[in-house]
This record gives structure tokens, C-alpha cells and sequence, in this order.
């Protein structure tokens, strides 16, 4: 384990230059504590008074995941998230899942579960693996769910006056309500 790690001393003992950017990059990365995409990363950067570049954005990216500073996860989205290691760690602990909000695009390392282990054919060259588990975050679920009940309670409505719904029309209801 190595000890905790200033943004400055990680980029030296990666032997990369620090750079502004750089800086800006692992220091928004320690505060959000969260998977980001490029497009997330430059604009918080942009809100905090920053003018990145986005290619260059790009390339600090890259240069950080080749260093085992962060590492991707690629969504169903097909858009690319960057999450930062723990510091405390030499590497990327790797073998662990994430989660993926469908709907608000919110990501997290599932540290504590490993990823289940696949036997390949002889000779096969693995070059990575993930898996990614998608749906609502408890936020966006309460949101939904809340869209659900005004939906139900529409449609409870429409049964009132002779319209019926599902099999029986109280159950779609009282399930609503009892979320």
C-alpha cells in the first residue's frame, strides 16, 4: 500500500509533468469521489472558472488511464466514465463491477463485489473485462416512482368510470402505494 498521495506527488511518482490541467483533473476527481465522463470532467472544470481544452482533456485522460491512475468503464450508453483509484492503493483494484443510472448517467465502483471469475479457451489473450450492471439510481427510482403513481392514479380515474386496467385494477394501485 502506498501512503496517501498529494495530486502533485501521484504525477511525479507516475513520472509525468505536472500540469495545470493535470492538477485540475485529479483534484476534481478527489472531490466528486465519483466515475465521470470527458464531457462531465470538462464541465465542472469549465463551472469552477476553467478554460480546458477538450483534446487536451482527451489526452490527460488517456495518459492517466495508461498510468493506472483511472480506470474506464464503458456504459451501455457507449459513453466512457473515468474513475479515479484509490489512492491508497498501487493500482486499480480492478475486478469489481459498476453500476450504471440509465437515466441520469450517475456511475459507482462496486468495490466489494468481485467480478465472477470466466474460463477462457487455451491460448486466448485477455485484454480486459467488465461487467456493468444498469438501471435507476434510489434517486432517479423515486422520481420514477412518483411518475408511476400519478400515472396509476390517472388510470385509477379511468376504472372509476368503467375502464378497467391489468387484471384486477385496485392491485396496479396498492402496489403503487406501497412503494
Amino acid at each position: 500500500m502506498r501512503k496517501l498521495l498529494t495530486p502533485q506527488k501521484l504525477l511525479r511518482e507516475q513520472g509525468m509533468k505536472v500540469t495545470s490541467l493535470r492538477l485540475q483533473v485529479l483534484e476534481l476527481f478527489l472531490e466528486k469521489q465519483e466515475p465521470m465522463s470527458h464531457a462531465a470532467i470538462f464541465e465542472h472544470l469549465v463551472a469552477l472558472g476553467h478554460k480546458p481544452d477538450r483534446v487536451t482533456l482527451y489526452r490527460v485522460l488517456s495518459a492517466f488511464s495508461d498510468a493506472q491512475i483511472v480506470h474506464e468503464i464503458h456504459g451501455t450508453d457507449g459513453t466512457a466514465r473515468f474513475c479515479l483509484h484509490k489512492p491508497s492503493l498501487d493500482r486499480c483494484p480492478g475486478n469489481h463491477p459498476h453500476f450504471l443510472c440509465r437515466e441520469c448517467g450517475g456511475t459507482l465502483c462496486l468495490h466489494e463485489q468481485p467480478l465472477p471469475r470466466v474460463e477462457v479457451p487455451d491460448g486466448t489473450i485477455i485484454e480486459g473485462k467488465q461487467l456493468l450492471i444498469f438501471g435507476l439510481c434510489p434517486q432517479c427510482a423515486r422520481h420514477a416512482g412518483e411518475a408511476d403513481f400519478l400515472d396509476s392514479s390517472k388510470k385509477a380515474k379511468r376504472s372509476r368510470n368503467g375502464i378497467k386496467f391489468g387484471n384486477k385494477s385496485g392491485t396496479y394501485l396498492n402496489s403503487m402505494c406501497s412503494r
